[in-house]
């Protein structure tokens, strides 16, 4: 029996590609009211080096182009695909056909398909559209129940950002004024090999460089001898340098003392008196603070044995190195803790379906929460409210050889059967009047999905009538589905519906995981939608 065959093709319940073309041609619908906008789309692939230039223009056919919107560019592999897209419309009823354009690669016109659109009016009974007052302004209540959950994100994004900020500043770089020196001579040593490498001398800065030698001195002789030698003047430091050296018993010559006290006031009037040395002047200066600093180092007694100063520096470094590791080790499992704390609250007050749609992140609750669309999708038209824009899909493959017996044979959806939501359209218009048995089409829709992987299928039926007094069948229940890639099966709940009209078959099928609460939500909300539109 042929209607069978126009069954089977008619419940697929996976997408076909359809033969590739070099230009392919879509719209996101054939049917709408007046002044509604018609998505019309072009995509070809191409390699890197093509030239594309799209069709242009204010009118395509009868219909006006609203906007052409800007080519989209994909890269597979080695290839661009280019999508371009244009909104149509018309402010007349009546059918019309989008003619075939032309799209030039590489100076070389290609032919795009033609499609017939149909542009229904909007008709309008004034004596059954009540009238109603206009309702006052509502006010949103505000939701502080969860505000405990709120908190606990704040104090985690705190405790992360702590974190991150004490790994970083814990692992940054010293600058050089951050260096802890093991001793005033190694201090001084390092500043003098800085100094000379800053060539102040050389750039001609000689006041910042004679400043820069005395501080060296006077910082040393300070920190070495215990003297206030930065505040002091070169009198006052020469003096208390004395004074310390008696009461130090320090061994250092007059010769040590005159030296020193030449340099500083050489400086002295570099910086006040705007002296200038000569270079052989200036050198030697620098010899006589090093020779100064080194006598003085000799000078001092040493209290402690230099291989147990090392021994102890190298015991104290290991210790502040245990220490910053302990440390780093505490702040992140305290982090791990609090947020595993955190979770754990959350999952015994609330649920852990409610950690996952609210904090983990759910893909079906950003289809219900998203932006809805109602549109009317195949012929006769289905109209359905759906979260995303359904896809037309190239049948012409599917049909076989029995075209000449259809007269029209319409597909959309979006997803597939593996994706946690999957929806699909089909709509069957016969040349002759054939009466549809829905039970039959249910039973082939069943044998189609077993033949797309799905096993152990429960299913219960009933009659059902839309809100517009619309009969038809409905059909819903479980099943598994075997993934054909890594042979993992999933259970999953659908739900199908068919109509019987205008000689034809309409059905519609939904699919998700089952115990997916949010899913469940959409497919109602699907579902209580769908009327057919039936022209009178």
């Amino acid at each position: 029996m042929k209607i069978k065959l126009y069954i089977f093709f008619l419940l697929i319940s996976t997408f076909v590609c359809a033969q590739q073309k070099r230009v392919t041609t879509s719209v996101d619908s054939t049917k709408v009211k007046i002044g509604a906008q018609i998505n019309l789309t072009f995509k070809t692939t191409v390699d890197t080096l093509s030239k594309v230039a799209f069709p242009e223009g204010k009118l395509f056919g009868s219909l006006e182009v609203l906007e052409s919107y800007p080519t989209d560019t994909i890269k597979e592999n080695e290839k661009y695909q280019l999508i371009k897209k244009y909104g149509l419309t018309q402010f007349d009823s009546g059918k019309y056909t989008i003619p075939s354009l032309k799209v030039i690669i590489n100076s070389k016109p290609f032919a795009t398909d033609s499609v017939l659109v149909e542009i229904l009016p909007v008709v309008v009974d004034t004596l059954k559209q009540h009238m109603y007052d206009i309702k006052d302004i509502s006010t949103v209540p505000n939701d502080y129940s969860n505000w405990w959950i709120y908190l606990l994100i704040l104090i985690g994004i705190a405790g992360i950002g702590y974190l991150i900020y004490y790994l970083i500043k814990k692992n940054r770089k010293p600058l050089e004024e951050e260096i802890v020196y093991a001793s005033p001579i190694e201090k001084a040593t390092a500043h003098l090999k800085s100094l000379e490498k800053k060539s102040l001398v050389e750039r001609g800065e000689v006041k910042e460089y004679y400043s820069e030698l005395t501080d060296i001195a006077r910082t040393y002789i300070e920190e070495a001898i215990e003297i206030p030698a930065m505040e002091s003047t070169t009198d006052e430091l020469i003096s208390a340098f004395k004074i310390a050296i008696v009461k130090k018993k320090l061994s250092l010559t007059e010769e040590t003392i005159k030296n020193l006290e030449k340099v500083l006031k050489q400086a002295d009037l570099v910086k006040f008196a705007k002296s200038k040395p000569l270079e052989f002047e200036i050198a030697d200066d620098k010899i006589k603070i090093e020779k100064t600093i080194f006598k003085i180092h000799q000078s001092i007694p040493e209290e402690i044995e230099e291989d147990e100063l090392e021994d102890n520096e190298a015991n104290q470094a290991k210790i502040l190195k245990r220490k910053k590791a302990k440390k780093r080790t505490i702040i992140i499992v305290s982090a791990i803790i609090v947020v595993f704390i955190s979770l754990g609250i959350v999952v015994a007050v609330k649920g852990f379906d409610f950690l996952k749609d609210n904090i983990l992140g759910h893909p079906t609750k950003e289809l219900l929460e998203g932006e809805w669309v109602s549109s009317q999708y195949g012929n006769p038209a289905i109209k359905i409210e759906t979260p995303k824009v359904l896809q037309r899909m190239d049948v012409s493959k599917m049909m076989g050889g029995q075209q000449s017996e259809m007269a029209d044979m319409q597909m959309f959806g979006y997803g597939a059967m593996m994706d946690h939501f999957y929806i699909a359209i089909m709509t069957t218009k016969l040349k002759q009047e054939i009466k549809i048995e829905l039970a039959q089409a249910l039973e082939g829709s069943l044998k189609m999905m077993e033949a797309n992987g799905a096993q152990n299928i429960l299913v219960k039926q009933e009659e059902f009538s839309t809100k517009e007094g619309i009969n038809g069948l409905r059909g819903f229940g479980t099943m598994n589905i075997l993934d054909p890639i890594t042979k993992k099966s999933r259970k999953a709940y659908y739900e199908v519906m068919f109509f019987g009209q205008e000689g034809g078959l309409q059905q519609v099928i939904v699919l998700h995981e089952e115990g997916d609460e949010v899913a469940n939500e959409i497919t109602e909300r699907i579902m209580n939608s769908v009327e057919i539109a039936i022209i009178k």
